[in-house]
């Protein structure tokens, strides 16, 4: 019995890297779907903030993408595409290592170093060496690629550390002004507001955090007459209990909240849900398994999407905290119906735009270009978590599901939909751009 689970273990790996010789064959792109799912999962068991959630993939992917663009011509250097992103030597002292397992563990490092509870990633990173010493990797490869691995994620984390995000702290408590039309936390929790200083970060190629800040939303008004309170109708009229079954269903499958809590007596136990880049980043290891890609393409997709996620939240995020504008389930109970509760619970941040909006945009734009505008596939992203699988013919399809679920659930209203959608597709038609047309830098 051990042995067949031994195999079953370092089956993939026997098949993918040959290690029984030196000439190594590359990784698949099942790792780089294994790694991201095992990151996702910390940060289910952290709590992790969606914002938060895609710094610390797009990070720990570019380590593992620096490495693999110094070692041939699949992938481009990021060095003259992202902001600030460093010219990164490669090591001339550091010889006989592995290109893929070196970025894998590279990614393993810089994730361990930046998630709060990343040390529970060691564990994963020593059954990746242990599998690939049983199937043949010599020791010595092993440890120039741990090597190589060290020295490129501290590059990267010190780029990191450069995003000003370790300043956010340092900022007055945001306090909400309790003004007509302006957000208020929410129930069960009523918790604080997440991340409003989160366009305080350097984005990765955006050239300002607003630079897609176009207008401001409908101006709220409690008037009868007025276009706010036409948006506050819509959503009471769609309230949970005059929605279709389909409708709960797409509400539910995008929910995505890792703040949801279930009351319990007097106690709120959280409901340990991924975020919104966890499940399209999700979508993009599927797809990539799918397709077939390759660990380099494979690669090149997440880190370019995890890219965008961070852009498109800093984007959003401006938005948010900008316009601070209430929630529909705090608006509809006090101008409309005292007794009124949205399908979903309402996430601890304003209103406008919609993030799921921006960031599903964005995602299909980034997935579209890397593998098709018409790619069919089932995302179990989230069966782990007791969410039924859904069938979609393509990334656009996904994306406007995703943001018209957070009108069916209660908890954005159409407007902040509408233009999410359309910034999200800036974000990505901008960060597509940017990486294609930027010519290399070496």
């Amino acid at each position: 019995m051990k042995k067949s689970i031994k195999l079953v273990i370092c089956g993939l790996l026997i098949v993918s890297m040959g290690c029984r010789s030196n000439n190594h064959k590359p990784l698949t792109e099942r790792e780089v779907a294994r790694f991201i799912n095992q990151m996702t999962a910390l940060m289910v068991h952290d709590v992790t903030n969606p914002p938060l959630a895609t710094r610390f993939y797009a990070y720990s992917c570019l380590s593992g993408y620096e490495i693999v663009s110094q070692n041939g011509k699949s992938l481009k250097p990021m060095y003259g595409i992202l902001n600030g992103y460093p010219k990164i030597a490669k090591p001339s002292d550091i010889r006989g290592y592995s290109t893929d397992l070196s970025a894998i563990l590279a990614m393993y490092k810089t994730a361990e170093t930046l998630q709060p509870s990343g040390y529970l990633l060691k564990k994963s990173e020593q059954r990746l060496i242990d599998s690939c010493k049983s199937i043949g990797f010599s020791d010595e490869t092993i440890t120039n690629s741990a090597q190589y691995a060290a020295y490129i994620s501290k590059a990267v984390l010190a780029y990191a550390k450069s995003d000003r995000y370790n300043k956010t702290s340092n900022f007055p408590r945001y306090t909400p002004t309790e003004k007509d039309g302006e957000w208020d936390p929410t129930p069960p929790s009523y918790m604080a507001p997440v991340e409003p200083y989160f366009n305080t970060i350097r984005p990765f190629t955006l050239d300002s955090v607003s630079q897609f800040f176009g207008e401001y939303p409908i101006p709220f008004s409690s008037k009868k007459n007025s276009v706010f309170y036409g948006l506050m109708l819509e959503n009471y009229k769609k309230g949970a209990n005059d929605l279709t079954q389909e409708e709960k269903n797409i509400a539910n499958f995008w929910d995505c909240n890792p703040f949801a809590v279930q009351a319990t007596g007097h106690m709120l136990i959280g409901l340990k849900k991924i975020s919104p880049g966890a499940h399209w980043l999700g979508i993009a290891s599927l797809a990539c398994v799918q397709q077939k890609t390759g660990f380099a393409k494979a690669l090149q997709v997440h880190t370019v999407l995890s890219i965008g996620l961070m852009d498109g939240f800093i984007c959003c995020w401006d938005y948010k905290y900008k316009t601070n504008r209430i929630r529909p389930e705090t608006a509809i109970r006090k101008y409309i119906d005292v007794n009124w509760k949205p399908l979903l619970q309402t996430p601890p941040f304003p209103e406008y735009l919609s993030g799921h909006s921006v960031v599903s945009a964005t995602s299909a734009v980034i997935l579209s270009y890397f593998l098709g505008n018409n790619f069919h596939y089932l995302d179990n992203v989230e069966a782990p978590y007791g969410v039924p699988s859904r069938h979609f013919s393509s990334f656009a399809q996904a994306a406007q599901e995703a943001a018209v679920s957070r009108f069916y659930g209660g908890i954005h209203f159409t407007d902040a939909i509408s233009k999410g959608l359309e910034k999200g597709n800036n974000v990505g038609n901008w960060v597509i751009q940017k990486y294609a047309q930027t010519k290399e830098l070496r």
